[in-house]
């Protein structure tokens, strides 16, 4: 496993489909990975911080697995299969450790909100991939989550693609 961090997220120009990047620590491989509208948001909400009044899915998914003693110690993508991401949330209680299959995105909502590393198996960057950019900016920043935002709320479900 090699631990990656979030780069950005943008949309697919073609599809206008959210995608989610991730890079490596070297910042040698970028991993991009197409996920739904209302993950992009969770996402987002969470990096930017955006207060909300009553706690959302993955708000409370943490709430309840910290409720019940545990800890989310990592989120590891394992595997992909014909374009299909599969990942697993690591979540432990005193002496037990508990692996617990998850979507990507809902596994890295989760991650930010926990602040716990994000893992790719070597296999996956190996496939899914890419060279890092020669001249990178992140494709998300604080100050933009207004107009991402803006971007999310034009998207209908229906026209999303997923690959999670």
């Amino acid at each position: 496993m090699v631990k990656v961090e979030i780069f950005g997220l943008a949309l697919d120009e073609a599809g206008k489909s959210p995608i989610i990047v991730l890079k490596d620590e070297a910042e040698t491989v970028v991993l991009p990975i197409w996920i739904g509208a209302m993950e992009a948001m969770a996402i987002s909400m969470a990096i930017n911080r955006v207060p909300f009044p009553r706690p959302m899915t993955h708000d409370l998914l943490l709430n309840t697995i910290r409720a019940m003693g545990g800890t989310v110690t990592r989120v590891e993508i394992t595997d992909i299969e014909n374009g299909t991401f599969f990942a697993e949330l690591v979540v432990a209680s005193g002496d037990e450790t508990w692996r617990i299959d998850s979507r990507p995105s809902d596994a890295i909502a989760l991650a930010v909100r926990a602040e716990c590393p994000i893992l790719a198996g070597e296999s996956v960057l190996e496939e899914a991939g890419g060279p890092f950019p020669e001249h990178p900016e992140a494709l998300i920043k604080t100050e933009d989550a207004e107009k991402w935002q803006d971007e999310l709320d034009k998207l209908s479900e229906d026209d999303i693609k997923y690959k999670m």
